[in-house]
């Protein structure tokens, strides 16, 4: 792999990470033209098939439970860039910063129609946006938490590997079952070796075969809540 062109800003990236980590590399998974076009080609489909869904999926967070529709937090992306990740709004509380707790089972925070939300991944979808915009893309690493990257970042020696692609809505280690709670280092250490496999492995193909097995994952994912 060989170094991108120019570095990222460092005033917006993780900077709490070892600096030696966070280097730019232009991976296929992050510099594909292919990629890049299916993920707009089928970012735009989709809001246009689901708009109705949408607005549906709106007014019912605006009528179940006091607060916005909308929840917007930072998540790390590419090269350790902090981009804005929009989601429906499933929690009574609006976490971002320094202090965010991982959601668990039977999770106080979650309200009545958030937790359907969650448990389909239909709180997800405000992340099309995201795609169009090009901070994500439709299959990659999924985006953690900034306060979570950085905890992490020290723990894990290989962490900041993930950052070499575009984060996903959906990813390798999501089909695999390790999404959700994070019950020990184990856990988390098992997602980053997930998440460097696929860009190693990356090819338009695999994507493909990725959101495949995301479809049936949306109705009975046990580790989504």
């Amino acid at each position: 792999m060989r170094p991108a062109a120019s570095a990222p800003s460092v005033s917006t990236i993780v900077i709490s990470l070892p600096t030696e980590t966070i280097q730019a590399f232009a991976t296929p998974a992050a510099t594909s033209w292919a990629k890049r076009a299916m993920d707009v080609s089928v970012a735009l489909l989709l809001l246009i098939l689901l708009l109705p869904s949408l607005m549906l999926i709106a007014l019912a967070v605006r009528v179940t439970s006091p607060g916005p529709i909308l929840f917007r937090q930072s998540r790390t992306g590419l090269n350790g860039r902090v981009f804005a990740v929009w989601k429906f709004r499933t929690m009574r509380v609006l976490e971002d910063g320094d202090g965010i707790a991982h959601a668990t089972r039977n999770d106080a925070r979650v309200t009545p129609i958030g937790a359907l939300l969650r448990s389909t991944s239909l709180d997800e979808l405000p992340q099309l946006f995201n795609v169009l915009a090009g901070d994500m893309s439709l299959v990659g690493p999924r985006p953690h938490a900034v306060a979570h990257d950085r905890r992490y970042g020290l723990l894990i020696g290989d962490y900041a590997r993930r950052f070499r692609a575009k984060p996903g809505m959906t990813g390798l280690a999501q089909i695999r079952g390790l999404r959700g709670e994070i019950h020990d280092l184990s856990c988390m250490e098992a997602r980053v070796r997930a998440d460097c496999e696929y860009i190693e492995r990356w090819s338009l193909f695999f994507d493909l075969a990725i959101l495949l097995q995301t479809i049936p994952l949306m109705v009975r994912d046990r580790n989504a809540y």
